[in-house]
């Protein structure tokens, strides 16, 4: 009786799972329903950026100060954020007081430089690093040589070295790190299949051939 008890419990659980399973493949399913809007919330912001990259000159104008600004307040929130949190948890200051500006002066001004630089790469042909308004044509010069992001990894250092200024544990190895991996899924998600989508192959060819915010170490001759 117990063998067949625990024979009738397998099999239901089987089916069980079986069920479930099928259920989590049909499209009527929360669990595909959920996937799909997923993937049409995504559809409709590489066609909002995509309308606005390439819409009047107008327009694209009344949205660079509007995107850049927003961009900038949420680095201001993570610093924010991150100096509470030391203050909040008692985390001990990352370096001492003599050493804090002598160490992050030089990251800093890489930082500042790098962004420097991409942004005059961008104005020479006339576009902005921000997204709703970006150059007519693919930027390859300059730091976007290296790498297609240099602005970015310009504000990662950066705010990497605002964190050793402010002798903040959170910021160097918290929100840093956090602010990285949630503009690499939102240029993974968003602007490349937007750039690739307006571009066309030549932005693929890029991709493929440049990383996305470090230089690689060694570069292949051209045969």
């Amino acid at each position: 009786m117990i063998c067949a008890a625990s024979s009738d419990t397998s099999l239901k659980f089987r089916d069980f799972r079986t069920s479930d399973i099928l259920g989590m493949l049909d499209e009527s399913s929360p669990y595909i329903k959920e996937e799909m809007n997923i993937v049409s919330l995504r559809k409709k912001w590489i066609n909002i950026l995509y309308k606005a990259a390439t819409g009047s000159s107008r327009v694209r104008t009344l949205l660079t100060p509007v995107g850049a600004g927003l961009f900038f307040l949420l680095i201001a929130f993570f610093i924010v954020v991150s100096l509470q949190l030391d203050n909040f948890l008692g985390f001990p200051k990352l370096l001492p007081a003599s050493l804090n500006v002598i160490v992050s002066v030089p990251i800093l001004a890489i930082g500042l430089f790098l962004m420097l630089w991409s942004v005059l790469h961008f104005i020479k042909v006339k576009g902005t690093p921000v997204p709703f308004n970006p150059p007519p044509k693919l930027v390859t010069t300059g730091p976007y040589a290296y790498a297609r992001n240099p602005m970015l990894t310009g504000v990662f250092t950066l705010l990497f070295g605002l964190g050793v200024l402010f002798r903040s544990i959170s910021l160097v190895f918290i929100f840093t790190p956090l602010f990285v991996l949630l503009n690499v899924l939102e240029l993974r998600a968003v602007e490349e299949p937007e750039l690739g989508k307006r571009l066309g192959k030549e932005y693929v060819e890029y991709k493929k051939r440049v990383p996305m915010f470090i230089p690689r170490l060694r570069v292949k001759a051209e045969k």
